[in-house]
């Protein structure tokens, strides 16, 4: 399976609700501290959603 590096490099001030709960769903909790994730469909559609708040590599 794959693994991914996840960092949160823009805030999630002024974002919708949803979003937030999404980036709290990933363990995200501060910018710029990287969170490693298997790679699932589950966690791939959550990415996506907020994908414009995260840098994503592959490991």
């Amino acid at each position: 399976m794959k693994k991914v590096r996840i960092i949160q490099v823009r805030s999630a001030i002024n974002r919708p609700e949803r979003q937030k709960l999404t980036l709290r769903a990933l363990g995200i909790k501060k910018l710029n501290r990287p969170k490693d994730h298997d790679l699932t469909p589950q966690v791939e559609g959550m990415i996506n959603k907020v994908k414009h708040l995260l840098k994503v590599e592959e490991i």
